[in-house]
């Protein structure tokens, strides 16, 4: 039998007898998938290159270990592992993703950052630090959300799909990920005046 007509699960058994052509095969069948998903993400081919790389260094650990037990679903759990290392990165990156009010402004937009005075800079500074703190607080779901839409620019169809859940979903993630944001912010009572 061809290796094209192996299920995953027989790859990764000829793998693990090591036989190194069953992990190229998988590598082959999904790299395309996986590698797009996390350049989709990042928006940078050599960064998307390295987490590919390590997400693969990941599989192979988990695979030698003997810890993987996914079933058949080798393809949402090396995406799933992508994901975590990407999150992972922007994560270490301390990037802050954009946070769009109900009304379509960029919540940081709204806070007016012309002409400021030195305090105005440590108030608006401060603001940023306690929302970037606050999006912390936030569910994983809600948050990798959030940072997907508005970091990385992605669709709710997108979101969905890399998630592996439904759109509607993806979107009501959101919607509780700002209606949490905006709670958070009055509790913390932050003043955010429209410029």
């Amino acid at each position: 039998m061809k290796l094209q007509g192996k299920n995953d699960q027989e790859l990764i058994r000829m793998y693990l007898t090591g036989r190194e052509e069953g992990l190229e095969e998988l590598i082959r069948r999904y790299k395309s998938k996986i590698f797009t998903s996390i350049y989709i993400l990042t928006k940078d081919q050599y960064l998307a290159e390295d987490i590919f790389q390590e997400a693969f260094i990941k599989v192979i650990n988990t695979l030698k270990s003997g810890k993987y037990n996914e079933e058949g679903k080798f393809l949402p759990w090396v995406m799933r592992i992508a994901h975590n290392l990407v999150i992972d990165h922007f994560r270490k990156e301390k990037r802050t993703p954009l946070i769009i009010t109900s009304e379509g402004f960029d919540i940081f937009d709204v806070l007016g950052l012309q002409d400021e005075s030195t305090e105005e800079r440590i108030v608006r500074e401060q603001t940023y630090k306690d929302i970037r703190s606050l999006i912390q607080l936030l569910p994983s779901e809600q948050k990798e959300v959030l940072i997907m839409r508005h970091y990385a620019d992605m669709s709710f169809k997108d979101i969905a799909e890399f998630t592996d859940v439904s759109i509607n979903t993806a979107l009501g993630r959101m919607r509780y990920a700002l209606s949490n944001l905006r709670r958070m912010l009055k509790t913390k009572e932050l003043s955010l005046k429209a410029s």
